[in-house]
């Protein structure tokens, strides 16, 4: 009922939405993280082929959910709650496998089906409940009749669309914890999720809100029962996960390989700093997450691991106190030599208490190291952004050029590139790139407006032209589309990174 190409629009649209309403939480570090475990899993699910896109939203209840297109949102509050990447992992197969088998289209289908038989029964059952008490009008059978077959039909249509929905969540199980076993990652992860989640239902009482996931996702004891035996039964089975590439694939993003139950031991050690960044980034203030680990470190019994040390670093240079932080990282670093998070996370401190020629240093050396890492290249423009100088700005040109081919949908990389070029100078490729951030931000008709602006200008030459106005030209349609569907609204957001 909806053709590929309209399923993927209308993924898009949702993404916009929540990026407009200052949602998704937009940091290159998780991103990679995000995307790596994301492709892990969906390589190894039934249809690699299809599309898929990944995304975090700040908020700290707990769920995530797939819907058209490929379109896989997850909160942070999942992460926050999960005690290590293979439970993470576990939802996220359970979200692929809903694509996969493309349960929106066929609950939509269903529904469609539905609606019209159960409305012409439910007619017909009011027409004859009339025809019955038509000889007595004091009768008063024939309302009670009336209602009755109203509410008969109410209930058919709910629990028709129960079943379907529980029939859902088993073939999603099902086939979710197959992909979490080929993807290489612990296939007791699912089920030990659930019942972390169940522990939470049963003390959730006292007028407590129901955790978002148990309202979408029902837990049980059978379901977590049946998860389990499937998590046993893969673990007996002769399977054995792809041995890892000798290098890793250039087709591949971040630090993603192929490699399966033998994959580096480094991936599950992001984890813990991942958590953390998301704890800082999903604070509702900076200083409330300084108090937040503050309060973890004075719990009764409370023992400070590293990944904590990161985020209250993380949160100190987020409160403007980057001094602090580049002390607790550079112990940190003791620890763990060499360490991305860590390093990145390093310099940025630096540049944050405007140590330029320190932090210009930090960032060579990355750069040097990890040349093919989008968290390095966007922190680092960032940084040179900030100094707001021609200098700067050219720098961070370079710096940011080698991402320029794949930047096309990321809004994170438009606005730093956009920086950048209005720094050097280059205004005309500043404007084109602060209406397309607009434009992914959720903002379509302004970055129409910005668009057709700088198309009035005369300096433009033939190329800058036709570039605008064929953009302008792709834009037009989802503006009227995005209207058609009742998504208006087209206010500037703060920025929220």
């Amino acid at each position: 009922m909806i053709d590929p190409g309209m399923e993927a629009q209308y993924g898009a649209y949702l993404l916009y939405e929540l990026r407009r309403m200052g949602l998704v939480i937009e940091d290159p570090l998780v991103h990679d993280w995000l995307q790596g475990m994301g492709y892990r899993l969906a390589a190894a699910s039934d249809t690699p082929q299809h599309g898929y896109t990944f995304f975090m939203l700040r908020q700290r209840e707990i769920n995530a959910f797939a819907t058209l297109g490929g379109y896989v949102g997850m909160n942070a509050g999942l992460v926050l709650t999960a005690e290590d990447e293979s439970e993470v992992a576990g939802v996220m197969a359970h979200e692929v496998a809903h694509v996969s088998q493309r349960h929106v289209l066929r609950a939509y289908e269903r529904a469609q089906k539905d609606q019209v038989p159960i409305l012409l029964a439910m007619l017909g059952a009011i027409a004859a409940s009339h025809a019955v008490g038509s000889g007595n009008p004091d009768d008063n059978s024939s309302s009670n009749a009336s209602m009755a077959a109203v509410a008969g039909a109410m209930a058919l249509m709910q629990q028709r669309q129960i079943d379907y929905t529980r029939s859902n969540e088993s073939e999603a199980d099902r086939i979710g914890i197959q992909t979490l076993a080929r993807a290489g990652y612990d296939p007791n992860g699912m089920a030990n999720f659930f019942e972390r989640m169940q522990r939470a239902n049963r003390g959730n009482s006292g007028g407590y809100q129901l955790p978002e996931y148990l309202r979408t996702h029902p837990v049980t004891s059978l379901r977590i029962s049946e998860t389990r035996q499937r998590a046993g039964r893969l673990a007996d089975s002769s399977f054995t996960p792809p041995a890892p590439p000798a290098r890793p694939s250039l087709l591949l993003p971040g630090d993603l390989s192929l490699a399966g139950g033998d994959a580096p031991a480094r991936r599950e050690d992001v984890f813990g700093w991942a958590r953390e960044r998301l704890r800082v980034l999903s604070a509702p203030s900076a200083r409330g997450a300084v108090l937040e680990y503050e309060a973890l470190a004075s719990a009764p019994g409370a023992r400070v691991d590293d990944a904590q040390r990161y985020g209250l670093a993380l949160a100190q240079m987020r409160a403007g106190r980057p001094r602090e932080a580049e002390a607790g990282l550079a112990r940190l670093l003791v620890q763990h030599p060499g360490d991305l998070w860590l390093e990145l996370a390093h310099a940025e401190a630096a540049a944050l208490s405007r140590q330029h020629e320190v932090a210009t240093r930090r960032f060579e050396s990355l750069l040097l190291r990890h040349p093919d890492s989008r968290a390095v290249r966007l922190t680092y423009a960032d940084a040179l952004g900030e100094r707001a100088t021609a200098e700067a700005g050219v720098r961070a040109q370079e710096v940011l050029r080698p991402l320029l081919a794949e930047a096309g949908d990321d809004p994170l990389f438009q606005r730093s590139f956009a920086r950048a070029s209005e720094l050097a100078g280059d205004e005309i490729r500043a404007s084109e790139a602060y209406a397309e951030a607009a434009f992914l931000n959720g903002r379509a008709v302004d970055a129409l407006n910005q668009l057709d602006r700088l198309r009035q200008r005369e300096d433009l030459n033939y190329y800058q032209r036709a570039r605008i106005e064929a953009r302008m030209a792709a834009i037009t349609p989802v503006v009227l589309e995005m209207r058609r569907q009742g998504i208006t609204a087209d206010r500037q957001r703060p920025d929220s990174r």
